[in-house]
C-alpha cells in the first residue's frame, strides 16, 4: 500500500522554528510532485509548498515565502518543511500530498479529493 506519514508537529511560541517531515512508502515518487498543505479550524485547506521530486524545483505560497523551506531526501524517501519565524496564523494541521500533476497540488486545497495521495496530517500550534 502507498502511505504518506507526517511527523514533527507540536506547540511552539511565535517567532520560533519547527520542522515537519513526510515519509513516503509503497511506490516510487520519482516522477511526482510532492507538497504541503495546511488547514486551520473553520478554514479551507490551503497550499503551502511543493517540490518536484526529480530535480528539486520548489514552489511556495506567498504567505510563507522567505520563512518556509521545502526539501527532500532521496535516500530516505522523505520530504521536509522547515518553518521559521512562525506566526499564530500558521497554526493548522499540516498535510503532505503527492500527485504526478503540479496543477493538482497548486489548487488541491480547494478540492482535496483530486490529489492522488494524502497523509493524515500533523498538528502545528503557534502560541502568541
Amino acid at each position: 500500500q502507498v502511505q504518506l506519514v507526517e511527523s514533527g508537529g507540536g506547540l511552539v511560541q511565535a517567532g520560533s522554528s519547527l520542522s515537519v517531515s513526510c515519509a513516503a512508502s509503497g511506490r516510487s515518487f520519482s516522477n511526482y510532485y510532492m507538497g504541503w498543505f495546511r488547514q486551520a479550524p473553520g478554514k479551507e485547506r490551503e497550499f503551502v509548498a511543493a517540490i518536484r521530486w526529480s530535480d528539486g524545483n520548489t514552489y511556495y505560497a506567498d504567505s510563507v515565502k522567505g520563512r518556509f523551506t521545502i526539501s527532500r531526501d532521496n535516500a530516505l524517501n522523505t520530504m521536509y518543511l522547515q518553518m521559521n519565524s512562525l506566526k499564530p496564523e500558521d497554526t493548522a494541521v499540516y498535510y503532505c500530498a503527492a500527485d504526478i500533476l503540479l496543477w493538482k497540488l497548486r489548487y488541491g486545497g480547494r478540492t482535496p479529493s483530486v490529489l492522488e495521495y494524502w497523509g493524515q496530517g500533523t498538528q502545528v500550534t503557534v502560541s502568541t
